[in-house]
């Protein structure tokens, strides 16, 4: 029997190539004004920092294009989407404020911050390449729902959610570009001269913007200004950073530990929702190779972890093959080497960007739905909530804690940990709609023991700083068994049975 033809490229990988593109620039550009704002020479950001990240891309993409190889061979089709690979966003965040910043602050000094940045990188990168060990157990065991559920959390608040704000910052230009993609890649309909719809809404968008003045021309020159030879050279100046991180700075593991686990799931949730869209990748060999793709970032300048993308749903949606992965890969190690990124970064307004990433919330929340049974999706918008508590925790909390504690005393503590909670509380859910009670107290049990452990309600890992949530769990647990043991069965006498209650709830 002769092997598929997996091309290596077709027409909808150009779509595909620009959301993925798009997904990382904007991730670039928090990355270099943020780095910039605290204190980092442009030379360290763009000269090293987001090479090295470019490094890692170029690894995990062509990595991924070589799993979908594999996975079109083995199941003898041509319609196979690659895995999106990128920064992960919410550690981005974590490794911004809490590694590079305290680092900075410690040590006063941009070139030994950024050698702690890289250490703490490679450490993240190794936690997670660990973590494969376990994953193939931990997709088994949770429930899609749960999975699902806690990644369309974050694409509703942090993506799609928020995506959609930076959308009306320039209300005609946004909601023109907006328009346009859901035209184009929601509904499917072709753009004149055959145009990829993204590319289409950038340019159309880009030009909107200069022409109507919502964006300065002196941004193109600021732009311009920043086009120079950046190559990503390799450094061993991690094992310097090393010397911190196991004196001075050894709080950060207590951060660092948590949001690589937190990676690890996040690819676990993600490979899941491919899953779920229709390409079934080997869970474990993507969370080992993307925790190796992040160490060898680490060994050109890179300080942040790299992950499965949310994205990967959207570009299935758009009928992307490896093409895509493989041209990003590329072009944006090309495209940062020499200062491209920078440029685009000054050039395109947000936006202009902005609407391409409210598509991938919007199709990562949609598939979270459509790929579970009807009777959980409780279960899914349950796991989302906890998102909503952490995004109002870290874009409000410090600026105007009062608030936030005005509101609810409970947001920051549902916050802490949120991919944590919503996992469990969806596998919760899940477990009880299934009538599997002794199931949903072994998850109640394993948020006590992360609960008890600061992994989730508390801001750093410490044990027991607050009782009362591994007390709720463990009692919830106690209640769950005594449904299994002392009460279900006389349920099912009564004519309680799942289906009867699923109509129920259908009616």
């Amino acid at each position: 029997m002769s092997k598929v033809n997996y091309p290596w490229f077709k027409k909808e990988d150009i779509d595909g190539f620009f959301a993925l593109f798009q997904n990382n620039l904007a991730n670039f550009v928090l990355i270099a004004v943020t780095m910039i704002s605290m204190g980092y020479p442009g030379s360290i950001v763009y000269g090293r920092v987001i090479p090295g990240a470019a490094i890692s891309v170029l690894f995990g993409n062509l990595y991924y294009a070589h799993m979908a190889k594999k996975l079109a061979e083995k199941e003898n089709r041509t319609d196979v989407t690659a895995l999106s690979y990128g920064i992960s966003t919410p550690p981005m965040f974590i490794y911004l404020f809490g590694v590079l910043g305290p680092a900075l602050a410690l040590t006063g000094d941009p070139e030994v911050a950024w050698k702690i940045g890289m250490a703490a990188c490679f450490a993240g990168g190794l936690v997670e390449a660990l973590g494969s060990l376990i994953g193939k157990w931990v997709r088994k065991n949770l429930p899609r729902a749960s999975m699902l559920g806690a990644l369309a959390g974050v694409a509703f608040t942090f993506i799609g959610g928020e995506l959609f704000f930076r959308t009306y910052e320039m209300p005609v230009i946004g909601m023109i570009v907006l328009a346009i993609i859901l035209i184009g890649l929601i509904a499917k309909k072709a753009m004149p001269f055959r145009i990829p719809a993204s590319l289409f809404a950038i340019i159309i968008g880009t030009i909107l913007a200069y022409i109507l003045r919502q964006s300065d021309m002196s941004q193109i020159a600021a732009g311009m200004d920043t086009v120079g030879f950046y190559p990503p050279l390799p450094t061993l100046g991690f094992i310097e950073g090393f010397k911190y991180l196991t004196g001075p700075m050894l709080s950060l593991f207590a951060v660092l530990l948590p949001i690589s686990i937190y990676n690890f799931i996040e690819t676990m949730n993600n490979v899941e929702a491919m899953a779920a869209a229709g390409d079934d990748y080997n869970v474990q060999e993507a969370q080992l190779f993307d925790g190796i793709g992040t160490m060898i970032g680490s060994l050109f300048g890179g300080v942040f972890p790299t992950t499965v993308y949310i994205a990967s749903v959207g570009s299935k949606w758009m009928g992307a093959g490896r093409g895509y992965s493989v041209i990003n890969g590329f072009v944006f190690l090309i495209a940062s080497s020499v200062g491209i990124i920078a440029a685009m970064s000054k050039i395109i307004p947000v936006p202009v960007i902005a609407p391409i990433l409210v598509f991938v919330g919007l199709s990562m929340v949609s598939t979270a739905f459509a790929s579970v049974k009807p009777k959980h999706f409780p279960a899914v918008v349950l796991a989302m909530f906890p998102y909503f508590a952490n995004y109002v925790m870290t874009r409000f909390n410090k600026a105007a804690g009062e608030v936030v504690a005005k509101v609810s005393g409970g947001i920051v503590p549902l916050g802490n940990g949120a991919m944590f909670t919503g996992l469990i509380w969806g596998a919760i859910l899940v477990f009880i709609l299934d009538n599997q009670y002794k199931k949903a107290a072994f998850a109640s049990i394993a948020g006590a023991l992360l609960a008890a452990t600061g992994f989730m309600h508390a801001a750093k890992l410490s044990f027991l700083s607050n009782y009362e949530y591994p007390l709720g769990y463990l009692i919830m647990a106690i209640m769950f068994f005594a449904f299994e043991y002392g009460f279900k069965d006389k349920l099912e006498k009564d004519g309680m049975l799942e289906e009867d209650v699923v109509l129920d709830f259908q009616d």
